[in-house]
């Protein structure tokens, strides 16, 4: 593992914005997705605070985190951001950042299994609920 502060949740989840894409967007590929806005259009459906939030809700109602992943969720989602949110309110784009804290925490600690349970979880959550 590299030398981050793992219990830094603006890290966290800066790392994990980028993992969830990246398994946003080898996922739509799978499905043979090849044109630009196609994708674009099929992966906002994802990557969205709105989506993010929704899906992060739905797994804290159902036990679906660990107490590990709670507290994870919880340094992501309490983190002081200096930046704006874009077209949400700070509530949903702290829980957005929650989420994808623990992304990166998993990322990070080198747990691919962990990374992919999290994947299809959300990936049922979105295609059945939203």
């Amino acid at each position: 593992m590299n030398d981050f502060d793992i219990s830094n949740g603006n890290i966290l989840a800066f790392i994990g914005d980028s993992v969830f894409t990246l398994q946003v967007r080898e996922y739509l590929i799978s499905l043979k997705m090849t044109k630009s806005k196609e994708l674009q259009e099929a992966s906002s459906k994802y990557v969205s605070a709105k989506t993010q939030a929704k899906v992060v809700q739905i797994m804290r109602e159902e036990g679906f985190l660990s107490e590990k992943e709670e507290a994870v969720y919880n340094w992501g989602r309490n983190y002081k951001s200096h930046s704006k949110a874009k077209n949400v309110d700070v509530l949903t784009y702290k829980a957005a950042s929650g989420l994808e804290a623990i992304w990166g925490y998993w990322y990070l600690n080198n747990n691919p299994q962990r990374l992919s349970e999290l994947w299809d979880k959300t990936r049922t959550i979105v295609e059945t609920n939203l």
